[in-house]
């Protein structure tokens, strides 16, 4: 994908959702995940934590996965090794959320076949943060 086409593709995708589903998330304040949750969630989104080894996160109750998630989710945010992400992409579109993100370092053809098969719109290998950041968001 051309640079222009994922920068195009990653505004569309940070000017739309409001309640994102952090993959992977660590409850460690140090940790990728946790500053990027923080970061989302002084903005105003609405930040769900999705991780089975913790039960609560910046506030908010953790979900084992996506599917138990009770409310609709617009963005998966996802901080998993890139060989993880394919059955997160299916579950992305079992329960009908609008965009897909892989940060940094994640990258997977086979996720983004899944995605663009059901037409989530998906980016890969980008941080979140940093994109909102250079946005001024």
């Amino acid at each position: 994908m051309r640079e222009e086409s994922i920068e195009r593709q990653a505004e569309a995708i940070l000017s739309g959702p409001k309640t994102v589903a952090v993959v992977g998330i660590s409850d460690k304040p140090d940790r990728p995940s946790h500053v990027v949750a923080k970061y989302l969630q002084v903005r105003g989104y609405r930040v769900i934590p999705v991780n089975p080894l913790v039960t609560e996160v910046l506030g908010e109750k953790a979900y084992k996965s996506p599917a138990e998630i009770p409310e609709r989710v617009d963005l998966v945010d996802v901080f998993r090794k890139s060989a993880d992400v394919p059955p997160i992409a299916e579950e992305a579109v079992r329960i009908g959320a609008r965009f897909f993100w892989m940060q940094e370092g994640v990258e997977n053809d086979r996720a983004r076949e899944i995605l663009d098969a059901a037409g989530i719109p998906c980016v890969m290998d980008r941080c979140v943060k940093m994109e909102l950041a250079k946005r001024g968001k």
